[in-house]
């Protein structure tokens, strides 16, 4: 294939691209491979001509059908010509014309008669092109030519033949299959190539099979296998088998790990990294079974080839989020590698070190890093951001220094991608460290006076609108702020409005001095603007008084909207002006559509600003939102805790629902998210049926069913229970779908009249102390314990049996309680015989517990455990024991 190169101009520090093909046009080349029709074929320039069809191809130029066929017909002229190059061209023009059933008749023979050439590249290439071309039918008349191929003494050939049966497994499976003995005998091969394409076409033949594929690598493990490329493909399949034996075999018995073993010690260096990669990748893998592939990776850093450099710190940096404790023994050579030439290793080395680092060496990252960062890009850069937050959070105690690394990098140039990578971190650790907090939101201000990004801008005074009053000394945020005003385009001036009436709501103290700024804004010149400013001059009361009591003027600034937003702006379009002003109440508070999305993928990053739904605190406030809409649970009180939503269907079934559970101080809310995925059907009056007799504590109060489900569009129907106040009740409940299906015409989409009641069984869905347990972190937990009264300590020792491992057991704990994990004590090493976890949360009725919990093992694997537990109230700490004991 002919492609553009690059030509580099000495007296240029840029480099100009240039191609020969630059400006060719499809008609006149067209117009040129008339030369394919001249009795004396001059083979260079038909070379030529081809070369640029495919040039033309390969960019996306379409050609017409006549345009094709003709071509065809011509090329097929080439095959009188003798030369060895425009012959292999040829090839090439007829795989990409992809030519019709009825065409690729004209050209079968030539191409049958170059697979019997004595050429043998002729026979390898006529091989490639006709299983390109051809059916089914065609296919079974050259098979015997096809499996003599396979085992041919020629490499080239040998390998054609193989790479053509991985293609046509995809389209005539059964064929393929019968050429098992040629290919089993292909992949004792001794040349390298058709061992490699014989042992990849051996195991798509047999991948459907288990047992097949496990004889298959039994076989080949003891040596018989000499290529490289061969080596590797076999230890990926390895690495398969090992996978999917790994839940039938006994405890410390994994097959095949000598071999895997063994390849760390082989001459080619792409079959000791596979071999490495393979080991690092297992499930459940210990400390002794990685010491040897983190050795080799740990060499391959020290390499004078990039390829092997990357290839090893990738790899080091997927272990280290799993085993950091197992790569620090790199530490020192991945230090080196900060100041690569390679951008991509230099990024990999930083964070992988910034995952193994102490909170000692914090510092000491910090400076090698403030240097690297003005070298490479705004990719590379926002992936060290990320890193730099995880470890924050990690080591919150080194809130301080890492803050301020991210202020200096804020200041510098960079893209929007950037920048907000950097404010989303800020806005995190300011969310999850408290003492952080101030300092963050200084940090933040500072940004806002250079900011060049409107979105940015107003993203920050929002989130410094909530946070701001709540500091200790607010008034110093207000000069930020209203510089906004002054010197910003309307959008940030018309947020930084709102902003500083947040700030007049929250602080009395501030209120006159608000008022004075509110006013300058009543001359702005933009409406938006002196809107806002009249709306909260009003609201807050300097003017006639509007606003009611201070707590109304703090739900209007502060609380959620009352009313589905879909809704109130249709009501809005929907509205005609006269002399009746619009009223709110008349906005139906039923929610139609799904108002966010349910289905989260796992592992999504933490959400900084702009992404409200992925964060805690702001999927509460999304689902507050909705819940208070609805007004047969507005008794209820506020909403303590939603969970993730749970799947209570299998995947591609008739009727997809996923419940969340709500969680209030003496009421549990289920919403049953419902979706109906066949296009002929409308359900009405859609509901949940639940048996709360496996439930003993909770009793139904109310059920809010779903007038309408049409197809493919979300809806909801919740049912919702009362529970003793304040007490972790538990249960299991039993759920089934209810509704009247009505059939839809496909033509007219309209529904039948008449209905058929149906139900559909679901999935069961439990209540567990977990669930009355809010994850909130503390950045120092020493302090916070000290803190806490001694006599609401509670301390217990449990023997919990045997175990597989001290990890196993930690998690098992933090699931059971759902707390969070402080200052990185989730982490255990892998040999440790001893380990302390320290966990931290808000129980149901908003009263703060810290845990700190000691686990031992011994040497026949018995895990004893030793709970302490504090709290804001006694009877909460024996609640958490009691949980523990029932766990």
């Amino acid at each position: 294939m002919a492609q553009p190169f690059v030509k580099k101009d000495d007296d240029l520090d840029e480099e100009e691209e240039y191609s020969p093909f630059h400006g060719i046009e499809k008609g006149a080349v067209l117009q040129e491979a008339r030369v394919f029709h001249d009795p004396q074929l001059d083979a260079r320039r038909c070379s030529q001509v081809i070369t640029k069809l495919l040039y033309l191809l390969n960019q996306g130029e379409t050609f017409t059908k006549v345009e094709a066929t003709e071509v065809f017909f011509a090329v097929t002229k080439l095959f009188q010509s003798k030369d060895t190059v425009l012959r292999r061209m040829v090839y090439l023009m007829i795989k990409e014309l992809s030519p019709s059933a009825d065409e690729v008749i004209i050209v079968t023979s030539s191409l049958m008669k170059d697979m019997n050439s004595k050429t043998d590249m002729y026979r390898a290439n006529a091989i490639r092109v006709l299983c390109r071309i051809i059916d089914g039918t065609l296919l079974t008349q050259i098979e015997r030519y096809l499996k003599q191929a396979i085992v041919d003494k020629n490499p080239v050939v040998a390998s054609a033949a193989l790479v053509s049966g991985v293609h046509l497994l995809q389209t005539n499976p059964e064929i393929v299959k019968r050429w098992s003995n040629e290919v089993q005998e292909a992949v004792q091969s001794r040349a390298a190539l058709v061992q490699f394409h014989a042992l990849a076409l051996l195991h798509q033949i047999r991948q459907n099979d288990r047992l097949a594929v496990s004889k298959l690598v039994t076989s080949l493990t003891k040596g018989s296998v000499r290529s490289p490329l061969a080596q590797c493909l076999l230890i990926r399949y390895t690495n398969q088998v090992i996978r999917e034996s790994s839940s039938n075999a006994q405890a410390g018995e994994r097959p095949f790990f000598d071999y895997l073993e063994s390849c760390l010690r082989h001459k080619a260096e792409m079959v000791v990294f596979e071999a490495a990669r393979a080991i690092t990748e297992l499930n459940g893998v210990t400390s002794r079974e990685l010491t040897p592939a983190i050795t080799v990776l740990q060499l391959f850093l020290s390499s004078s080839k990039p390829v092997l450099r990357f290839a090893a710190i990738r790899t080091l940096n997927k272990v280290a989020s799993t085993h950091p404790l197992a790569v620090t023994n790199c530490n020192i050579d991945m230090e080196s590698l900060i100041s690569d030439q390679n951008r991509s290793i230099a990024t990999l080395a930083i964070t992988t070190l910034l995952k193994t680092g102490n909170e000692s060496s914090v510092d000491r990252l910090m400076k090698q890093i403030t240097n690297f960062m003005s070298d490479i890009a705004d990719e590379f850069k926002i992936v060290v951001v990320e890193a730099i937050r995880s470890l924050c959070l990690k080591f919150p105690l080194k809130y301080r220094s890492l803050m301020n690394f991210l202020s200096n990098i804020l200041r510098e140039e960079g893209g929007f991608d950037y920048k907000k990578a950097i404010v989303d971190s800020i806005v995190i650790l300011i969310r999850d460290i408290p003492d952080a907090k101030e300092i963050g939101l200084f940090h933040l201000c500072e940004f806002i006076e250079d900011c060049e990004f409107t979105y940015l801008s107003t993203q920050i005074l929002h989130f410094l609108g909530n946070e701001g009053p709540k500091t200790s000394d607010p008034s110093k945020y207000i000069r930020y702020i209203y510089n906004r005003v002054i010197l910003e385009n309307a959008t940030v001036r018309a947020c930084a409005v709102s902003t500083l009436a947040k700030f007049g709501a929250m602080v009395d103290s501030l209120k006159p001095r608000i008022f004075v700024l509110l006013r300058r804004c009543l001359f702005d010149g933009d409406d938006e603007v002196r809107d806002r400013a009249t709306l909260y001059l009003n609201t807050l009361g300097s003017d006639a008084s509007i606003g009611g009591t201070d707590e109304d003027v703090k739900d209007f600034l502060f609380g959620p909207l009352d009313v589905p937003l879909v809704n109130l702006e249709t009501s809005l379009r929907n509205y005609e002006a006269s002399d009746i002003p619009f009223d709110i109440y008349s906005v139906p508070r039923e929610v139609k559509s799904q108002p966010l999305a349910e289905k989260k993928a796992p592992g999504k990053k933490a959400a900084g600003l702009g992404a409200p739904p992925s964060g805690p605190t702001s999927v509460v406030d999304a689902y507050e939102k909705l819940l208070s809409s609805i007004p047969e649970f507005s008794s209820f009180g506020k909403l303590f805790k939603s969970s993730s939503p749970v799947e209570l269907t299998e995947a591609e079934t008739e009727y997809s629902v996923n419940a969340v559970k709500h969680i209030f101080d003496g009421h549990v809310v289920f919403q049953y998210n419902c979706t109906n995925t066949i296009p002929e059907q409308l359900l009405e009056m859609v509901t949940v049926f639940v048996d709360a007799s496996e439930a003993e504590d909770f009793s139904e109060v109310v059920s809010k069913p779903l007038r309408t489900l049409p197809y493919d569009s979300p809806g909801q129907t919740f049912v919702a229970f009362e529970k003793p106040e304040s007490v972790p009740a538990t249960g299991k409940f039993s759920n089934l779908l209810k509704f009247v299906v009505k059939e839809v015409d496909p033509a007219t989409g309209e529904a039948e009249e008449d209905g058929v009641e149906d139900e559909y069984q679901l999935e069961d869905l439990e209540i567990v102390a977990a669930d009355y347990m809010l994850k909130v972190g503390v950045s120092n937990f020493k302090n916070a314990w000290e803190s806490m009264d001694p006599d609401s300590e509670r301390i217990d020792e449990y023997g919990l049996g045997v175990k597989e491992s001290l990890a196993e057991t930690v998690t098992a704990v933090i699931d059971i309680l759902g707390m969070q994990p402080c200052e990185g004590t989730e982490v255990v090493s892998s040999n440790s015989k001893s380990h302390t976890c320290l966990l931290s949360g808000i129980f149901v009725g908003n009263l703060k517990v810290l845990v700190r919990v000691s686990f031992g093992i011994d040497g026949s694997k018995q895990v004893a455990m030793r709970l302490a537990v504090r709290s804001e109230d006694p009877e909460i700490s024996d609640k958490i024991h009691e949980i523990v004991a029932e766990g």
